[in-house]
């Protein structure tokens, strides 16, 4: 498991340590540019964290994987966990996790990007990705009413939407102006993974 402490590579160890997958854990420091160096590359051509190589992978041949949603995908059908297999509610979870990894992710990482990390204010960025950060906040409360988890039980749709949602301090955003994402928060937080 190659990663950094990211919004994106906690999805993946969530759901490596909720199906209690063995694991070597390999820090890529993208603060250093480490997701650059030739031999990452082999393993995630986008250089991009987090990755996973399985040497028994498909067919019992060896796999490596990058992108979140393809590990969280992979990692569901390997395991027979947190995927349904009820068609409708499979659909269900990929459709809030290609949500994620369209939109929530995305936005929510350039208001972190703009917010916290940009050399100087840029008025623009600062008020789109903040404006856009309040939107799917909006969204993702709405679909939080009356359910404990996104869907209709805790699945990868939740590994990949949690640890975007408590970053919100990143994306200025108070989680009280939420008040199902932010109970959402605090249950999510209760989980051992």
């Amino acid at each position: 498991f190659y990663t950094w402490g990211t919004p994106n590579g906690h999805k993946v160890r969530i759901m490596l340590d909720a199906c209690n997958l063995d694991y070597q854990l390999h820090a890529v420091n993208i603060l250093k540019n480490e997701q650059f160096a030739p031999e990452f590359l082999t393993i995630s051509p986008n250089n991009k964290i987090p990755a996973i190589t399985d040497t028994d992978g498909p067919d019992g041949s060896p796999i490596a994987l990058f992108e979140t949603g393809a590990i969280l995908i992979y990692l569901a059908e390997k395991t027979g966990r947190y995927l349904p297999q009820k068609r409708s509610e499979y659909f269900e979870v990929m459709q809030w996790l290609m949500w994620q990894m369209g939109g929530f992710g995305p936005m929510l990482g350039q208001a972190h990007h703009f917010n916290q990390f940009a050399p100087e204010p840029v008025p623009y960025a600062l008020e789109r990705y903040n404006t856009e950060a309040r939107r799917l906040w909006g969204v993702l409360d709405k679909q939080l009413e009356d359910r404990e988890f996104i869907c209709h039980e805790l699945s990868i749709a939740d590994f990949a939407i949690f640890p975007w949602a408590n970053r919100y301090a990143f994306q200025k955003i108070d989680p009280q102006d939420f008040p199902n994402v932010a109970a959402y928060i605090e249950r999510m937080k209760t989980y051992d993974f």
